[in-house]
């Protein structure tokens, strides 16, 4: 039988002493709150293995409670209980942390379910692996949010727009959710849209006809042609020029398009993964990026984290990252030293896991011996640069561009000290208007 401790959070008396009654039965020592301020005093004072909340409380949103668990308890899983047609606000619930989400009514059996498994999933491996793809190493929740919501939209023929830094893995991403669908038979094709220049971006999309331009000796399928059947990944799809995101927009609203010089109307039997690292919703205010397109894309977003974000994985995907660095040179592994996980957690490796593994790679190849010492790495690091707090507040306005409430948060500051420091460093109007 099932055995943990779980907080179920809800207003209404009813479902939640349902909710109670059912989840005791089921083995669990279950407590309840009737408002979210109660749930965050409890979370606070005392262990839960899962947080069980409402979206919609009286006092305080759902999302309160899953940021102070997530303060407070990082292990213990949260789900949101939603009401209908507000799967919006749920996903935003997993990009800040939760496992999952359920929508009312309630199934107890489903409940019951994703509870057992979310208690059950919280000492698993680190390694998400599907075949055919590469694996996707952490146990961060915000990692393991985004491959839940992953998990979720994989069956269906939903567009997908995954959005994170550079190095984030956008790529890996979107090759396991292409080998857990059901177009996994088919091709999987990807095309970074910032490396093609701007006059060829259409023809390697769409492909030509024989004779469409000089030098165009035979017909040449498009991207969108031989993704048939299967997926397209569109990285960096805010490099897009506007000339060609009209043309975008209709093979993804229509399921149509024509090749370059050519006159027949082909069929886009194709999924489509859009990724990108830049503010498209920013973009579509400056006019640079199509709302139209924009919102066909942002159908389903999922957000990857950072990994200065979830430093608490880098210890697992170093360890990862020599083993497969190790094979592909037909070495042994060499060991990470304790120091030298610690020297690898106070990065902050602005380019994401690519910039760890070019670390390590170095690392490999340059040092004999067993293990890796933070003697051995920290020479191949980028020294941290000391910055000012001009510096500081400027970038973090830059980050969330130019919102500054998200950008106190950001720094850990009240709105009104970020607006004082706004003005006592001349940084009025940072993004948009200025620097």
């Amino acid at each position: 039988m099932p055995t943990g401790r779980i907080l179920i959070v809800e207003d209404r008396d009813s479902l939640r002493r349902m909710l109670e009654r059912a989840l005791s039965q089921e083995g669990y020592e279950v407590a309840t709150a009737a408002d979210g301020q109660g749930g965050i005093r409890q979370v606070e004072e005392s262990p839960f293995d899962l947080v069980l909340t409402d979206l919609k409380l009286p006092d305080v949103s759902g999302l309160e409670v899953l940021a102070a668990s997530r303060r407070a308890q990082p292990r213990a899983p949260v789900v949101v209980l939603t009401g209908f047609g507000t799967v919006g606000s749920a996903v935003e619930a997993m990009k800040l942390g939760a496992y999952d989400f359920l929508e009312k009514p309630l199934e107890i059996d489903d409940l019951a379910r994703l509870i057992e498994r979310a208690i059950g999933e919280r000492d698993e491996s680190a390694v998400f692996h599907v075949p055919g793809a590469p694996a996707i190493v952490g146990r961060h929740q915000r990692l393991r949010s985004a491959i839940r919501l992953l998990q979720k939209v994989a069956p269906t023929e939903s567009t997908v727009l995954l959005t994170g830094e550079s190095g984030t893995g956008k790529e890996m991403f979107s090759r396991a959710l292409h080998c857990v669908s059901p177009r996994k038979d088919g091709p999987f094709v990807a095309l970074n849209c910032a490396a093609i220049p701007e006059s060829l971006l259409e023809n390697e999309l769409f492909g030509h006809e024989k004779g469409a331009f000089t030098g165009a000796d035979r017909r040449q399928p498009g991207r969108f042609e031989m993704a048939e059947r299967g997926t397209l990944m569109l990285d960096e799809i805010g490099e897009l020029p506007l000339s060609v995101q009209g043309k975008v927009l209709r093979a993804l609203e229509e399921r149509t398009y024509e090749r370059v010089g050519g006159g027949r109307t082909l069929r886009a039997d194709v999924r489509l993964v859009a990724a990108t690292n830049r503010d498209l919703e920013a973009m579509v205010s400056e006019g640079t990026f199509r709302s139209d397109l924009f919102f066909r894309l942002n159908v389903f977003p999922i957000e990857l984290p950072s990994l200065r974000e979830r430093s608490s994985d880098i210890p697992f995907l170093a360890r990862h990252l020599l083993g497969e660095i190790a094979r592909r040179h037909r070495m042994e592994p060499p060991r990470l030293d304790e120091d030298a996980e610690g020297l690898l957690m106070d990065q902050p490796w602005p380019g994401n896991v690519r910039e760890l593994a070019n670390v390590l790679e170095r690392a490999v190849i340059l040092f004999d011996g067993p293990a890796l010492r933070a003697s051995d790495l920290r020479q191949l690091l980028h020294p941290v640069p000391q910055t000012t707090e001009r510096d500081r507040v400027r970038q973090a306005l830059i980050d969330t561009g130019g919102d500054k409430k998200k950008a106190a948060d950001l720094l850990g500051m009240s709105y009104g000290t970020l607006q004082r420091k706004v003005k006592e460093h001349d940084l009025e109007g940072v993004p948009r208007y200025r620097e």
